[in-house]
């Protein structure tokens, strides 16, 4: 406990220098920064750096509800529709009819399947045809549910024509405009989760659409793969190889500069869909471009490990996600490290 006593005069039984002096705080008249990193640009710092903490551990965003199947599977059953779409558009425009009709129906199915996840997801119907009443070129979502309601009557309109032989030019109109929708069918969503706060996903804004585009397209070669006749599956097996190489190229490219986020795609249950992921779509795009022109089994084993490795891909970046949300070092320790970038940039002349 102190012993000075404060009189009129001032402070008496004090330790020297305790009293109060105007402008001699560090001596030099500038205020000090932080040890361990910077105070202003260019000063040294002498308050030492902060460990990471947060309030009894809780998260500092509030983790989406979204339900993973549903939503999971959304993401890839969208994209298998979306980049069927031009592939069943391909196949038609090269003379493999067999091809395209089961691309089509792949696709009609899928995009159901799609919608019927993201309704249930919603919680009823209606809440989907709400987002319909205005449209927001800003949105996500608004683009998004747009995007689904111009795509759906063509791929419908098409996979009809060409099971029931009828108004063939109505089918070949339909199968061209859902070739062009389908690039973004297949790759909006990924635009629509890095459009959040969740930090795996929108700190890959960058990767994410190439990563869900090579996703969908190994998942469109598969599905070909799958249900062609080996005479005709020769796009398919190219396709394949194309979207496992830009899936992994991207997935590379994301863990490398996420930085400390990246954890959350290496490791605990999205970890392991990621490798599975990887794991399947190698041993599918070579299998299919060794064993696929040979014989049917094979092409069919292959197709089924690329539509795997997709699902698996989708499965993992939603895990991801929801993993850096819920972990609040995620959302921080990537704030200080911008902050702390941009204090170290040099001042502009």
């Amino acid at each position: 406990m102190s012993e000075s006593d404060v009189t009129r005069d001032g402070i008496r039984g004090a330790r020297p220098g305790r009293d109060a002096q105007v402008g001699k705080g560090t001596g030099d008249g500038r205020r000090r920064g932080r040890k361990g990193g910077k105070g202003r640009r260019g000063e040294p710092s002498m308050v030492p750096r902060p460990e990471f903490t947060s309030y009894y551990g809780r998260p500092v965003l509030n983790p989406p509800t979204w339900r993973p199947l549903d939503i999971a599977g959304y993401f890839f059953l969208g994209g298998l529709a979306g980049a069927g779409s031009v592939l069943a558009a391909g196949a038609e425009l090269t003379g493999r009819p067999a091809m395209a009709r089961a691309l089509k129906v792949s696709s009609i199915a899928a995009l159901s399947g799609s919608t019927a996840a993201l309704i249930h997801d919603l919680g009823r119907p209606g809440r989907f045809a709400n987002m319909l009443r205005v449209f927001k070129p800003t949105s996500p979502m608004s683009v998004g549910s747009w995007l689904l309601a111009a795509y759906g009557p063509m791929a419908g309109a098409a996979a009809a024509s060409d099971l029931a032989g009828r108004l063939p030019r109505t089918g070949r109109a339909a199968t061209v405009g859902a070739a062009l929708l389908g690039p973004a069918v297949a790759s909006y969503t990924a635009v629509l989760a890095a459009d959040t706060a969740v930090p795996a996903w929108h700190d890959g804004y960058r990767e994410l659409p190439y990563l869900f585009a090579g996703s969908a397209a190994m998942a469109a070669g598969g599905m070909a793969l799958l249900a062609s006749p080996v005479a005709e599956n020769a796009p398919a097996r190219g396709v394949a190889l194309l979207g496992t190489a830009v899936e992994t190229a991207a997935v590379k490219a994301m863990e490398r500069r996420l930085g400390v986020v990246a954890e959350t795609y290496r490791e605990g249950r999205a970890g392991k869909l990621m490798r599975a992921a990887e794991a399947l779509s190698v041993a599918g795009a070579l299998g299919g471009a060794l064993l696929g022109r040979r014989g049917r089994a094979a092409a069919a084993l292959s197709g089924a490990a690329l539509l795997a490795a997709s699902a698996c891909t989708r499965f993992g970046v939603f895990h991801a996600g929801m993993r850096s949300a819920e972990d609040p070092k995620y959302t921080v320790l990537p704030q200080r490290e911008r902050l702390d970038a941009r204090r170290e940039r040099p001042e502009d002349d």
